[in-house]
Formats: C-alpha cells, sequence, structure tokens
C-alpha cells in the first residue's frame, strides 16, 4: 500500500476498536468529572497506581485517551497528553521539562503568544531564552550555553515559513545534554513526523490541522521516552491544562479526515502561491515549495512530505496595499487561526504577532506588511478569482 493511502486508512481507525459494551462505531462522550469506584481497596490501590482505572477526569478519561492513542500512533510516539488548549501544550512541555536558571533556544519566528510566554513570563521563573534563526546551524551553535536544556522550534515557523533541520537539532541537543520540542502543528503528522527525526516532545494547537473544523481549542504533546513521559503527565495534572471530553470527541472525529483535508488544502496551496508569486503586484511569497537554498531543500525533500497549507506574501505597496487586499476578500475569512477548511487569511504584525516587541519582530522577519494565508479545502479556481479581484482594487 502506497505511503499516502496508509495515512488516509490510519487516520480513520487510529485510536481504538468500537465500544465493546454496545459497539458504538464512534466513542462515547463520557462527560463526567469523577468516576466510582467497586470498594475502598479499589479506589487506594488506583490512587497509589497499583490497579488501572479511571478516578477523575483530570487525571485520565476514556473519551480523551481515545484521541491519545489515535494521535500517538500517527506521530509514531508511544505517549500523548491532550491539553486544553495549544498553549496549555507549550506551558506544560517547557514546565515539566525545565527548570529555574535553565537555558532555552528558540526560533525567532515563533507564534506571538508562544514567543511572549517564553520572553516575558518564564523570565520571571528564572527561565532564560536565546531567539536565532534555527534555520541556520551557526545561530543554534553560537547561542548555546552551559546551562541550555532545551531548544525549542517551530518549523515551518508561524509565520515566515522557515525550516529547521530537525535530525540536525536534535543530535546536536542531545550531543549537548539538551532536549528538543518541535511544534508541528503547521505540518501536522501527515506531512511531517519530528519523533521520527530525533525530536524529544512533538507538540500541536490541535484547533488547527487536527481537528480542522475551526469550532474547538485545544493541544497534545507526544513523546517516545517513558522519563519525559512522566514528567509531562505530573505536570499536566497538577497545573490542570487537560482537555475535557467534549473537546476530545470533536477533535477524534476531525482527525477522521484528516489527511483528506491536508492533501486537498496543500494542493489548493500550491495553485495559489503559484498565482500569487507570478502577480505584478506581489513582492514576495515565502513557501517552502519556493526554497533557493540547496541545503534546506534537501532537508525539506528529507524531512516534509509536502510543503503544507500556509503562505505568507508581501505586496508591492507594503502595509496599506496589505490592508486593501485583507478588506477586499471575500472566500477567504479575515480571521487569525488556520488549519481549518475554510481558508483565513490575517496581518500578523497588527494581529497574531502584535504582542512581540517590533525590532524583534521586523528581525525575525515579520515585517509591517506581510500577509499569512491559511489555504482551506474550497475550489482552487475560486480562492484565486477571490485574490485576483482583491488584488485588482489594490
Amino acid at each position: 500500500m502506497k505511503k499516502e493511502n496508509e495515512v488516509k486508512t490510519k487516520c480513520i481507525h487510529s485510536g481504538g476498536n468500537p465500544d465493546p459494551m454496545f459497539g458504538a462505531v464512534m466513542p462515547p462522550i463520557y462527560q463526567v468529572s469523577t468516576f466510582a469506584f467497586k470498594s475502598a481497596e479499589q479506589g487506594r490501590k488506583r490512587f497509589e497506581g497499583k490497579e488501572e482505572g479511571y478516578i477523575y477526569t483530570r487525571m485520565g478519561n476514556p473519551t480523551i485517551n481515545v484521541l491519545e492513542r489515535a494521535v500517538a500512533e500517527l506521530e509514531e510516539g508511544k505517549y500523548a497528553y491532550a491539553t486544553s488548549s495549544g498553549m496549555s501544550a507549550v506551558s506544560t512541555a517547557i514546565l515539566a521539562t525545565c527548570s529555574s536558571n535553565d537555558h532555552l533556544i528558540c526560533s525567532s519566528a515563533l507564534y506571538g503568544a508562544t514567543r511572549v510566554l517564553i520572553e516575558n513570563e518564564l523570565k520571571r521563573f528564572g527561565i532564560e531564552s536565546t531567539f536565532v534563526d534555527t534555520s541556520k546551524k551557526e545561530e543554534v551553535e553560537k547561542a548555546l550555553r552551559k546551562n541550555t536544556k532545551m531548544i525549542y522550534i517551530e518549523t515551518p515557523t508561524n509565520p515566515t515559513l522557515a525550516i529547521t533541520n530537525i535530525e540536525w537539532c536534535s543530535k546536536f541537543a542531545h550531543k549537548n545534554g539538551c532536549i528538543v520540542i518541535v511544534d508541528n502543528t503547521f505540518l501536522s503528522p501527515i506531512l511531517q513526523k519530528p519523533l521520527n527525526l530525533g525530536a524529544d516532545i512533538v507538540l500541536h494547537s490541535v484547533t488547527k490541522f487536527l481537528n480542522g473544523h475551526s469550532d474547538v481549542i485545544g493541544g497534545v504533546l507526544i513523546t517516545n521516552e517513558r522519563e519525559i513521559a512522566n514528567k509531562l503527565e505530573n505536570s499536566l495534572h497538577l497545573f490542570g491544562g487537560t482537555m475535557d471530553p467534549h473537546q476530545a470527541y470533536l477533535v477524534f472525529r476531525g482527525i477522521k479526515t484528516l489527511a483528506l483535508r491536508v492533501l486537498c488544502a496543500q494542493e489548493n496551496a500550491r495553485k495559489v502561491a503559484k498565482f500569487l508569486k507570478n502577480h505584478p503586484k506581489v513582492e514576495k511569497v515565502l513557501y517552502p515549495e519556493f526554497e533557493t537554498s540547496k541545503e534546506i531543500k534537501s532537508v525539506i525533500k528529507r524531512q516534509m512530505k509536502g510543503p503544507g497549507a500556509l503562505i505568507s506574501f508581501e505586496l508591492k505597496g507594503g502595509l496599506e496595499a496589505g490592508k486593501k487586499l485583507l478588506n477586499a476578500v471575500k472566500v477567504a475569512t479575515l480571521a487569525v487561526s488556520l488549519g481549518g477548511v475554510e481558508s483565513l487569511i490575517q496581518h500578523p504584525a497588527s494581529m497574531t504577532h502584535s504582542s512581540v516587541k517590533k525590532e524583534e519582530r521586523l528581525k525575525a522577519g515579520i515585517t509591517d506588511g506581510l500577509v499569512r494565508l491559511s489555504v482551506g479545502c474550497e475550489c482552487a479556481e475560486d480562492l484565486i478569482d477571490d485574490l485576483k479581484k482583491a488584488l485588482d482594487k489594490i
């Protein structure tokens, strides 16, 4: 069976079999806070970890566990933990594995809230950070300190779509006693599997591609290492950023069509990116398929199964032209987020990355005129026609 077909089947069948009690094809929603024990002795054993079973939904729930198994299978990981939001996944991963006086090396073009969390909030607790272009090996090497504990990567980066060599970063990190976290939200496990490239933890905002319908907030963490899994589980349960069963059910349902949606959106994005690249009013288009560096092209070929569905571009008229475009589109929706079946277009500098200091934002390549487009599953010709009409108004 071809890999692209195998992953479609895996999306539909990962996570578990029909419910053993009544044969329900989809898992029941166990919308409960607590679970009854058959005896005081059983309750004690479960709290001591001597008997498997459910205690309290913050500490485990059958519906949530089905989702966790499904994502773990797709990422080819052993352990997965669903969280209440993407940012809950980010904060849990870092707080579970880092302590005061530890240092992080991070991709400079991160999701705005992730960067602010690391740069401002974690700093209050003595966790230091350096932001570099992780696509450049020399910058990662230069940033290393004696107390570096983690390399935190987004690849492709948000919103500049820079590509980092996960395998190289993982080898470099492990050689120097560090762990690697990769935010795989932009590509999903359909197009990239960081654990197979040496990453220690993979995280997703399941709000995006995994759910795919712009109606759920959530996150997930995946690892292959038991020691790290114990830390993630313990921190998640204590900090309380766990997912709700109804959230889990909706995301699990969304995963059934993950491969279909991602591959459809990617094909649309390829056509839209080509249109934008050839348009006279477009200054530049950032899209992995247009990468010119031989080294990065080689990395893309090895670690990615496709360029994805995100495009960033800048118009020759700069910020003002970008505003006119955003206000003129009709098919694409002017909104933040990404990965839904509908195309979403936004302005990072004034929206998702507005909380990042301007000088740092510009240094990371997030210019005032940059527009980010998450291409959805509409007809590609409709999207291109919509953009063409909007560009004609500039």
